[in-house]
């Protein structure tokens, strides 16, 4: 089970959001790709990072943040928030970006996502509120439900899908892990959990399902209640 460190930019600094809620933003950090150096010293092989601007914005906003944190890390970088086009894809893919997140276009053109799927690597982000899909930020909930958009990538080129559970997002109050085995159960393909992760025992959780492959650890490191570095030797 691969662990991604997560870091959520807003303007220009690392912060951690509870449910998505933009005003909730909490500060972690000044200068995130220092913050990203540390989770590579750690031992992590891959880096979660998402432009909380931008998944409002539509568009790039923290490139500057993103652009030092490739420049001083080997880490793998999957990158969200705001890609809605192939320009955007394509220059984060030219930035050595390992793969790119999809999350609002995935609901509102599956099939753009499917062709970019083919030509570069994409992680599908499924955001749920109640089950139903949330997208622009979580700002929005769409009709779709979140099991019904993840079957539509059944037999696609995506490379895997993160699901979050919004409402557990940031909470500390442990992940959902039988919302994570319905999106891998829908789509069969690669799965990483997101949201609410709290602690060793969620980790233990999620690996023992044996079929989820990843987990985002995202507040549960910056509020000291999860040791990455231990955790990194245990589970990748």
């Amino acid at each position: 089970m691969t662990l991604y460190p997560a870091i959520d930019l807003k303007d220009g600094k690392a912060v951690r959001l509870t449910k998505g809620l933009m005003q909730s933003a909490k500060v972690y950090s000044d200068e995130p790709f220092e913050l990203a150096k540390s989770f590579e010293s750690m031992g992590a092989k891959w880096l979660h990072v998402v432009d909380l601007n931008g998944a409002f914005s539509g568009k790039p906003e923290n490139l500057e943040q993103i652009k030092k944190i490739r420049a001083h890390c080997d880490m793998k970088v999957q990158l969200g928030g705001g890609i809605r086009d192939e320009k955007t894809i394509a220059y984060y893919i030219e930035a050595g970006v390992e793969r790119v997140i999809l999350g609002s276009i995935a609901v509102k053109d599956p099939d753009f996502v499917k062709e970019m799927a083919k030509k570069y690597r994409v992680v599908v982000g499924i955001d749920a509120i109640d089950s139903m899909v949330a997208t622009h930020g979580w700002a929005t909930k769409s009709e779709i439900k979140a099991t019904e958009l993840a079957t539509l990538y059944k037999n696609s080129d995506v490379d895997a899908i993160i699901c979050t559970d919004v409402s557990k997002d940031g909470t500390l109050s442990g992940v959902n892990v039988d919302y994570t085995l319905e999106i891998k159960r829908a789509s069969e393909k690669e799965t990483i959990a997101s949201g609410g992760v709290k602690d060793r025992e969620d980790l233990n959780k999620l690996y023992e399902t044996a079929i989820i492959d990843g987990a985002i650890i995202g507040k549960a490191f910056y509020e000291g209640k999860l040791d990455i570095k231990e955790a990194l030797k245990n589970f990748m």
